[in-house]
């Protein structure tokens, strides 16, 4: 058994950021958010003591209610936030065909450093998780893991584009949404089609736009015309969400999700980072920067997710326009969070867990974001105020493709408990 003991405990289940409060965005602009700009509204943390036995939660009481007993394993979290485990529902682990950038196992090793229990894999492999054999052995890899990884399943044969995959035997096998994440599915007629089927099916669409856009558009307007709903991935753009804030307000079932690097960087960042700050979508203007945290504040976008996406040193040291999108994140992700969106008092603690933990789940409909008794103990426990600084040497990631190296972040995880145990701790 481990008993958790007296830290300030945020459930995932009450209401989040629950107060109407008017409050100012970025640039100055009424979001009419819940809680954004008022940690004291927002947050509802209580402290609790949180008993697991056998993978469970076994019983929540109010702090210094449980008694341990002599075999008891005992975490004192005192000044310390306890909340569920991050559900980051946008990772590329790279197996199979690209171990040496990523496997299941690192990835999910660097999973458990940054407090998330729950990743969710795109399909972008070689061969592509475009059917139940490839699933399938991801799923038993994925046994061996410390935390949960869930594949995504791709939309099209290869990711070509053309051919719809069979959307029935996916989720058969274990996908929990499907997706064509690195190209978008560029036909009208076949994103259609896609999106009935999936409907059918009861499995999400996870639509990477390009031209971000256009392409949100596109399928903003196909959700309506279809009642189907689609989810739109790493979103980055100013004119991107001004369109799903529109479709969510017609009633259009569209959610959407962006990622640490858009509310924390902009383009200017590549003048100093180089291929470090390459990828897709690309880093955007201070504009969209705001645009970005406005959304998150007043709900337009609902998941904060990495899109981690590991490269080898050498694929990283080619010329700028030779080398391969994307950055690593999944040990940042929640203290970057913190760093630039709670303590610049944005968002409460409580809002930042619905983003990172509660929504995600409950888009993708899976169990987790949650703490309750008799629920999975998915964990993580973290001091928001400790000081740090990135060190990518340190990762456990395979890949050290980060902007963010040298950079002085504040909140640190300090442990992550996976179906009952203890897979990270500082």
């Amino acid at each position: 058994m481990l008993l958790i003991r007296g830290g300030r405990v945020y459930t995932g289940i009450q209401g989040i950021g629950g107060q109407e409060t008017g409050c100012q965005g970025v640039g100055g602009q009424d979001t009419g958010s819940q809680g954004a700009d008022c940690q004291e509204t927002g947050d509802t943390g209580t402290f609790l003591d949180i008993l697991i036995k056998d993978s469970k939660i076994s019983k929540i009481g109010i702090a210094g209610s449980i008694t341990a007993v002599h075999d008891m394993e005992i975490i004192d979290a005192t000044g310390l936030i306890v909340a569920p485990g991050l559900v980051d529902m946008h990772v590329h682990f790279r197996e199979p065909g690209f171990e040496y950038k990523e496997d299941i196992l690192t990835g999910a090793a660097a999973a458990a450093v940054g407090g998330v229990t729950t990743c969710c894999c795109m399909p972008n492999t070689s061969p592509v998780a475009d059917n139940t054999e490839i699933v399938e052995s991801i799923v038993n890899k994925a046994k061996q893991a410390p935390i949960a990884v869930l594949p995504i399943g791709a939309v099209t044969v290869g990711q070509q584009g053309k051919e719809l995959t069979d959307f029935a035997s996916l989720k058969s096998a274990g996908v929990v949404a499907l997706s064509d994440d690195g190209v978008p599915v560029d036909s009208d007629e076949v994103m259609r089609e896609a999106l009935q089927q999936a409907n059918s099916n009861e499995v999400l669409i996870i639509s990477h736009c390009e031209p971000e856009e256009i392409m949100v558009a596109r399928d903003v307007r196909i959700a309506a015309e279809t009642g189907t709903r689609v989810h739109i991935a790493h979103v980055s753009t100013a004119d991107a969400v001004d369109t799903i804030r529109k479709a969510r307000k017609a009633g259009i079932n569209v959610s959407a999700e962006t990622c640490p690097h858009y509310f924390t960087l902009t383009e200017s960042a590549v003048a100093k980072k180089g291929t470090l700050a390459r990828m897709s979508p690309p880093l955007r203007t201070k504009k969209d920067v705001e645009a970005i945290i406005n959304a998150l504040c007043d709900g337009t976008i609902d998941v904060i997710a990495t899109d981690h996406a590991p490269h080898s040193a050498e694929e990283k040291a080619l010329p700028f326009d030779e080398a391969p999108n994307g950055i690593i994140g999944l040990e940042t992700s929640l203290a970057l969070a913190l760093t630039f969106l709670y303590h610049s008092g944005k968002l409460s603690i409580d809002e930042i867990i619905k983003l990172m933990s509660t929504q995600p789940a409950e888009i993708l409909k899976i169990e987790a974001g949650n703490l309750n008794e008799g629920g999975a103990a998915d964990i993580v426990i973290f001091d928001p105020e400790e000081e740090w600084t990135v060190d990518p040497s340190l990762f456990k990631s395979k890949a050290r493709n980060t902007p963010f190296g040298g950079m002085k972040l504040r909140g640190k995880v300090k442990y992550t408990i996976s179906k009952g145990k203890i897979v990270y701790s500082e």
